[in-house]
């Protein structure tokens, strides 16, 4: 059985790439896949502890949080989509009119 600080370390490594790639990538769809990668991670830290635990609610849970993901997924690329279709690129340092 593998242990449980295995599975934290591979989510910590997972949500540290994720980070690095949302920084790093000036992409609207790369940055949102990055964000994808860290929830990805927190889910998989999240059932590392259930399982450790022994409590089947936290699998409840993930299953919760993938459902709720899987329709910020939908949504988010719409809006992606979206963008693309008006200013023709999805490159963060080119669309200006977004930031706050």
């Amino acid at each position: 059985m593998i242990p449980p600080a295995a599975f934290l370390l591979l989510s910590a490594v997972l949500f540290s790439l994720g980070v690095l790639a949302f920084f790093v990538k000036k992409d609207l769809l790369t940055q949102f896949m990055a964000v994808e990668v860290m929830l990805n991670a927190s889910n998989l830290a999240f059932l590392a502890m259930a399982k450790a635990s022994g409590q089947a609610a936290g699998q409840v849970i993930v299953l919760f949080v993938i459902t709720v993901a899987a329709a910020e997924a939908v949504i988010g690329l719409a809006i992606i989509v979206l963008i693309f279709r008006q200013r023709r690129t999805i490159r963060t340092d080119e669309l200006k009119d977004l930031r706050g």
